[in-house]
C-alpha cells in the first residue's frame, strides 16, 4: 500500500551515517569473538533491586507516545513503573504529569488506563477538585479548614519532558533530559512521530527478566531463525549497522533488496529499505518500519516478570476499509506474532532455561555484540 508519511522530511546525520555504513562494501565486520554474560544477571533478586533503584529510580523513563493522550481536556493514569502517575492534557494542549494522590488524604484520584474527558479532577473520597494544571480549585466545606492555603496544595508535579513525539518522566528531579529532548528527539521528529496516530496498544505480561526482552532487539542474528515464518523474508541476513546516542542504542537493518541504487537523501525511499530500531535506556524499544512505528515500553515487575506495552503508530487514522484492513494485518503480524508470540515467547523460554541452573552463562557471537554493549552500559550507569 502506498501511504503518505506526512510532510517531506530528511534523515538526521546519524540516521544517514548508519545507512551509508550498511551500503559500504568495505565497512568493518564484527570481530569474530565469543563473549559471555552471567546468567545471574537475569535471576538475582539483589541485582533486580539495584536496577530498580539505580536505573528506574534515576533515569528518564518513557511512558509512551504523545499520541496516547492527544486530545485537550483529557486525563489518564500510568502505574507501570510502580509510582501512581496522573497525566493531563490541558485545554491549551499542554501536558501535565502529577502524582495520582489527593493532597487531602492521599486518595487515588483517577483510575483510567486510557484517556477520559476530564474538565477537572475530582477526588472520589471528599470531592476536592483540581484543574488539569494541577491547581486545587475547590474544597467542600472549606470553612472546616481554617487558614487553608489552596495555592500551596496543588497536585505534586513529576518532572517530565515531551519531545520527539514521546513522553518521558523522571523519578528523580536531577535526571538529565538533554539527550532524549535533543539528538534523540531530532531522530524521532525525522520519523514524524509527533504527528502520527495511535492505531492500537496492548499490554503483554511476559514471564521473563526485562533484560531478556531488551536483548532480543539488540541483535539481528535471530531474525532469519526465530522469525522464519513471519518477517524473515523481508530482511537481508546480518546487514546492519549501529551506534550510540548518549547511552541509547540506534541501529539500521537492511530490508530485502538492499541499498543498491537507493538515493539515501530520499527519506521516503530510504525508509522503504531500512528499518531503524532504537533501544532506549533503560527499557524502551522503538522500531520504525517503512509505514508505521512500534513503541514498546518495558516495565519490570519482578526478576522474572515484566509488563510490555506495545503501541502501534500510523501516519493517519484509517479512512477506508482497505486502509483498516492493511493496518489490522500489520498489527496482527507484529504485536500478535512477531513480538507477542516469537520475541516475548523466546524471552520466557530463556528465563525458564536460565532458572534451571544448567546454563551458568550466555554465549554471544559476532552478530550479538549489541547485547554485550547494552550490559556494559547498564553497569556504567549503575555505577554512577
Amino acid at each position: 500500500m502506498n501511504l503518505c508519511l506526512g510532510p517531506p522530511r530528511t534523515p538526521t546525520p546519524g540516521q544517514l551515517a548508519l545507512a551509508e555504513q550498511c551500503r559500504d562494501p568495505a565497512r568493518p565486520r564484527p570481530e569474530p569473538v565469543v563473549l559471555t554474560i552471567a546468567a545471574e544477571r537475569y535471576l538475582s533478586p539483589e541485582r533486580f533491586a539495584l536496577e530498580r533503584a539505580r536505573l528506574f529510580g534515576r533515569m528518564p523513563l518513557c511512558l509512551g507516545p504523545s499520541a496516547m493522550l492527544p486530545e485537550p481536556g483529557t486525563a489518564m493514569t500510568h502505574d507501570g513503573f510502580g509510582r501512581p502517575l496522573l497525566l493531563t492534557r490541558g485545554r491549551d494542549g499542554a501536558l501535565g504529569i502529577f502524582v495520582n494522590a489527593c493532597r487531602h488524604r492521599g486518595t487515588r484520584l483517577l483510575s483510567a488506563e486510557s484517556p477520559e474527558r476530564a474538565p477537572r479532577i475530582v477526588c472520589p473520597y471528599h470531592a476536592w477538585a483540581y484543574g488539569l494544571n494541577g491547581c486545587l480549585l475547590a474544597v467542600p466545606r472549606a470553612e472546616t479548614f481554617p487558614g487553608l492555603d489552596r495555592s500551596a496544595l496543588g497536585l505534586v508535579p513529576v518532572p517530565f519532558v515531551e519531545a520527539g513525539g514521546l513522553i518521558w518522566v523522571a523519578p528523580d528531579a536531577a535526571a538529565d533530559f538533554s539527550v532524549v529532548a535533543g539528538p534523540l528527539a531530532a531522530d524521532f521528529d525525522a520519523l514524524g512521530l509527533g504527528e502520527m496516530h495511535l492505531y492500537a496498544r496492548r499490554t503483554h505480561e511476559v514471564g521473563a527478566n526485562w533484560k531478556l526482552i531488551m536483548d532480543a532487539f539488540l541483535e539481528s542474528y535471530h531474525v532469519q531463525r526465530l522469525h522464519a515464518g513471519s518477517i524473515a523474508r523481508f530482511f537481508e541476513d546480518g546487514i546492519t549497522a549501529g551506534d550510540l546516542v548518549g547511552p541509547h542504542a540506534r541501529s539500521a537493518v537492511v530490508r530485502l533488496g538492499g541499498l543498491e541504487g537507493v538515493d539515501l537523501q530520499d527519506w521516503a525511499a530510504l525508509r522503504r529499505v531500512v528499518t531503524y530500531a532504537y533501544s532506549l535506556m533503560p527499557a524502551t524499544v522503538l522500531v520504525a518500519s517503512p509505514d508505521y512505528v512500534n513503541l514498546m515500553t518495558i516495565m519490570p515487575q519482578a526478576p522474572d516478570r515484566t509488563l510490555v506495552e506495545d503501541f502501534m503508530l500510523i501516519p493517519a487514522p484509517p479512512k477506508t476499509p482497505e486502509e483498516e484492513a492493511h493496518w489490522s494485518k500489520s498489527w496482527a503480524l507484529l504485536d500478535g506474532q512477531v513480538f507477542g508470540t516469537e520475541d516475548f515467547g523466546a524471552a520466557a523460554a530463556g528465563q525458564k532455561g536460565l532458572a534451571s541452573g544448567a546454563v551458568p552463562e550466555l554465549l554471544l557471537g559476532s552478530l550479538e555484540g549489541g547485547i554485550a554493549r547494552f550490559h556494559a552500559t547498564l553497569d556504567a550507569l549503575m555505577a554512577d
